[in-house]
């Protein structure tokens, strides 16, 4: 399959989600979606500067007590779109469930690879996690229940920070310095795990179409496999790793299934507990990835491996 199949509609696809929540963004999205009494605390900034990019949101349930375990949301957009508000206008029931059923969330920003090269993403959310765990105190987190979620792009990223943890790869930690949380289980809905495989189908886009893989890593994976390994969640897979819920569209023409079958295979071989489900007929995103057989299975899923 021709990989401008797969990276021609990623990056249509980021765009349109980008113009929809352009406008969704501006107002309040804890009215639309998030139960009523939901405790926010909006745009703190993890990395103690002044960039867009460097905010995150928490979301607390109404009655929540101290040591509420934490879900972080990393958001999707072929590493170069959207924000913290990204994908959860089709993940409604999900999200109120997640408020309801007693969980805290965090939606994180990271800085755009039009902006800044990988691994300067990984290194953003390292951040993010590193301040929520330092703080956890005064948002009534357990910091030591934290799990993650992210969707595409964010999906790669959350899988890449799980399994990349307990490798010690200095050049995912800013200053080099390595964080002290630990990830209790991830939940991947359809983030790439192989870089290599992703783009090793054929050459790479023309030069004047743009390649967000290229754009992420700052070359073409096939002409630096290298940068496209060390930036693979699939290259971390070992025994000690969390537990995963991976969730993926038949008909993901932006990520191909076989992505989330792989990194099921890695996690299976190495005696990983993890979860795979392929939902029939479904494309890169949408409602359908929120149906409730989903979620059923998801929140037994966190009921086992974080609560």
């Amino acid at each position: 399959m021709n990989i401008r199949h797969y990276l021609r509609p990623l990056l249509l696809l980021a765009t349109v989600i980008a113009l929809r929540f352009h406008g969704y963004a501006q107002t309040s999205p804890v009215q639309k979606i998030f139960p009523e009494g939901t405790i926010v605390h909006p745009n703190i900034s993890y990395a103690n500067d002044t960039l867009k990019k460097h905010l995150l949101d928490i979301y607390l349930p109404p009655s929540a007590g101290n040591n509420t375990p934490l879900i972080v949301w990393i958001h999707g957009g072929a590493w170069m779109l959207n924000d913290k508000y990204a994908d959860m206008s089709y993940m409604k029931e999900t999200i109120r469930g997640f408020i309801n059923k007693g969980y805290a969330l965090a939606s994180i920003d990271y800085r755009y690879s039009t902006t800044a090269v990988f691994p300067a993403q990984i290194q953003d959310c390292n951040e993010a996690l590193e301040y929520l765990y330092q703080h956890a105190g005064e948002y009534k987190i357990d910091k030591h229940k934290i799990a993650l979620i992210g969707f595409s792009a964010g999906g790669h990223l959350a899988s890449l920070l799980a399994l990349s943890a307990n490798n010690q790869v200095k050049e995912f930690y800013p200053a080099g310095m390595a964080p002290h949380f630990k990830i209790k289980c991830v939940l991947d809905y359809y983030g790439p795990a192989d870089l290599i495989a992703l783009a090793g189908s054929t050459a790479a886009p023309p030069d004047n179409e743009p390649n967000p893989l290229a754009i992420l890593l700052g070359a073409a994976p096939l002409k630096r496999p290298d940068l496209a390994k060390k930036a693979s969640p699939a290259s971390y897979v070992d025994k000690d790793d969390p537990p995963f819920f991976i969730v993926q569209g038949e008909k993901d023409a932006s990520v191909p299934y076989t992505q989330s079958v792989l990194l099921s295979s890695w996690l299976t071989v190495s005696g990983v507990k993890n979860q795979l489900t392929i939902v029939p007929g479904a494309p890169h995103y949408g409602v359908m990835f929120d149906a409730e057989n989903i979620r059923q299975q998801l929140f037994a899923f966190l009921e086992t491996h974080l609560k």
